[in-house]
């Protein structure tokens, strides 16, 4: 599984995940598309943001592999914001190719995209050292 560095490990000052520290022994946890309600928290929807900035400061619009991003949190932007970048797809790889669907994530995220858009405190130790297991 391929660990990306300097990714951050969740949002500042909360518990929403971004990366797993390790792989699973029974596989990779499958990627689904979660539908966002309208009235999901504040939280839920700043860490979707919060995720999608990341993404797009890691990768731009480039493919990327899945490697240790959270299945959980793939799965709130997966089929909309993030796409397959390959066919045919496997949802259940670390090794699957995704990339950001620019004009769909600028759509849902336009402040992840405006000029001087938030950093997330993504500059900040986050307190996720990443290099604990290896």
């Amino acid at each position: 599984m391929l660990k990306h560095r300097g990714f951050p490990g969740r949002l500042p000052g909360t518990d929403f995940q971004f990366v797993i520290r390790r792989a699973n022994k029974k596989g990779a946890t499958r990627i689904i598309r979660r539908e966002r309600f309208r009235d999901r928290s504040p939280a839920d929807r700043k860490a979707d943001a919060g995720f999608m900035a990341a993404l797009w400061a890691q990768f731009g619009e480039e493919p990327f592999e899945r490697g240790n991003l959270d299945a959980g949190r793939l799965s709130w932007l997966f089929g909309r914001e993030v796409v397959p970048a390959e066919e045919p797809f496997d949802p259940e790889s670390y090794e699957a190719l995704l990339r950001i669907d620019l004009k769909r994530a600028q759509a849902a995220f336009p402040e992840v995209f405006a000029e001087g858009a938030e950093d997330f405190g993504f500059g900040e130790d986050d307190g996720d050292d990443m290099d604990e297991d290896e």
